[in-house]
């Protein structure tokens, strides 16, 4: 993935966005429909392009890679026959920034390449943090890179291995790197799937008939009718093939650090993480929220659609009513017009607008996921003011965002996000609210089902984007001069 990935929407330009998500099945007829339903349930992971790949024998490889949205690309019946075959993987994710035409196509996944045994296709959810320094020494030795993605540092390394069978060559390549890597791979008749040995990014497996499937979230097995059965474990790699699983750990044992903004913000609620449910557990961090930081209100209102869990949960808790005093236009679609900069202007309102006759008069709590730069936090604290409340209090269902992340999630630098640069109570004054509150990084693992809290000894997740804390030194950017603090500190 490249570091750098614009907004999901010009008008949404203040969260953190997940870049990946990843999909394959086996063993199934017309795996390439199955691929498609599974990338469009993981559509939120990633919307500025996608592609599939298919193997079938007749035809040998089949791929297909388009700019834009699932349902826009790989819906019609001439696409799919495009597509043959009974194995197939796919991939959706952000665009690097600027890059909208033949440039950006380079980057689209999955990538393929041939090798002596044959060919093989993968494809990557997370972000090698030394992905510089293996690209320079790959060049050197005579490596062509075809695209700005991280990703294809993987494809290079496998080439150069010399182990017998794909899956040797990708367990050489991936002792190579360094951060985070949820993969799901395929050659002819085997689909691999693989995690980093902190297990930083998801990666599920489940059974569709006679049939295997691997996703990057649960939810994408519901589409299809697949039952889940199993997470893949940090550090573990699966081969799939019609006859069933066979599972190894090549990877040095390693504590298990998951990113826990998966419970916040990326999964889907209806997707089951680490075995509990994503929407009971950001009800639990509205919970938490509300018995740190309690507020004299009349209405909880969600900032929609991430808020709304934890709104509810907020509002169980303090007793206090839940409304919707914020409706979001759910038909604007990615192509609604030119943004020209009268449009710009609108900025939010454009897809939220204010429900005047509940929030007039009204003391007013405003629940949000998180707040980055607070560019979109303000707009919105305008419009309940406009709309006449009496007082605003925003309560944020994660800690302060004061670090970037360097595992495969669209971040800002390090000075563009509010919290790295300013107090809790500098962040209220620059919003313009009554009250900014943030849940507690331990009332966050509590919520998550930590009972006593964060172990500042021995932190069961990925927190960096909180704490500083990084749990695999970023290399490529501490050379370009980042100043990072790691767990060994």
């Amino acid at each position: 993935m490249s570091i750098a990935i614009p907004p999901a929407h010009p008008f949404d330009d203040d969260k953190l966005r997940e870049e990946c998500g990843v999909f394959g099945v086996v063993g199934v007829t017309d795996a390439s429909n199955f691929v498609a339903l599974g990338l469009h349930a993981l559509q939120h992971r990633g919307q500025e392009a996608g592609g599939i790949v298919t193997h079938d024998a007749e035809t040998g490889f089949n791929q297909q890679r388009r700019m834009g949205l699932v349902r826009d690309n790989f819906t019609s019946a001439s696409m799919m026959e495009r597509l043959p075959g009974t194995i197939g993987i796919g991939h959706v994710r952000y665009s690097t920034a600027g890059s909208k035409g033949q440039t950006a196509m380079r980057d689209v996944q999955p990538f393929f390449g041939e090798f002596a045994m044959g060919g093989a296709a993968i494809a990557h959810n997370g972000n090698i943090t030394n992905a510089m320094s293996l690209r320079r020494e790959l060049i050197e030795r005579g490596s062509i890179f075809q695209s700005s993605s991280d990703s294809e540092c993987i494809i290079h390394l496998m080439a150069r291995s010399m182990g017998r069978t794909i899956p040797d060559r990708m367990e050489e390549a991936l002792r190579k790197v360094e951060g985070a890597f949820s993969i799901v791979a395929m050659t002819r008749t085997k689909l691999i799937g693989c995690r980093d040995p902190l297990g930083v990014r998801p990666l599920v497996l489940g059974k569709i008939g006679d049939g295997w499937a691997l996703a990057s979230e649960t939810c994408a097995f519901d589409i299809i009718g697949a039952e889940f059965v199993r997470e893949i474990a940090p550090g573990e790699m699966v081969v799939v093939t019609e006859d069933g699983v066979a599972s190894h750990f090549p990877f040095r044992p390693n504590r298990a650090r998951f990113c826990i903004f998966e419970h916040v913000y990326f999964s889907r609620p209806d997707s089951i993480l680490g075995g509990r449910s994503v929407y009971e557990t950001r009800e639990n961090i509205g919970r938490e929220l509300a018995k740190e930081n309690p507020v004299d209100a009349d209405l909880v209102c969600p900032v929609p659609d991430s808020g709304t869990p934890a709104a509810i949960g907020y509002a169980l808790q303090s007793g206090i009513p839940y409304a919707m005093g914020i409706i979001r236009n759910q038909y604007m679609g990615r192509t609604f017009i030119e943004p020209t900069e009268s449009i710009r202007n609108m900025g939010v309102r454009l897809k939220l607008n204010v429900n005047r006759a509940l929030i007039k008069g009204k003391r007013v709590i405003l629940v949000d996921d998180s707040v980055v730069r607070g560019t979109t936090s303000r707009k919105i604290k305008d419009m309940i003011l406009d709309a006449g409340a009496a007082e605003v209090h925003f309560r944020i269902a994660s800690p302060p965002t004061a670090w970037p992340c360097f595992y495969g999630v669209d971040t800002p630098q390090r000075e563009k996000l509010l919290a790295a640069t300013m107090t809790e109570d500098e962040m209220r004054e620059h919003l313009g609210v009554d009250s900014l509150k943030f849940i507690s990084l331990d009332g966050l693992y509590r919520a998550v089902g930590e009972a006593k809290g964060r172990d500042k000894n021995a932190p069961a997740y990925c927190d960096a984007c909180f704490s500083g804390e990084y749990p695999v030194a970023p290399s490529d950017m501490i050379e370009q001069g980042f100043a990072a603090k790691t767990a060994a500190e």
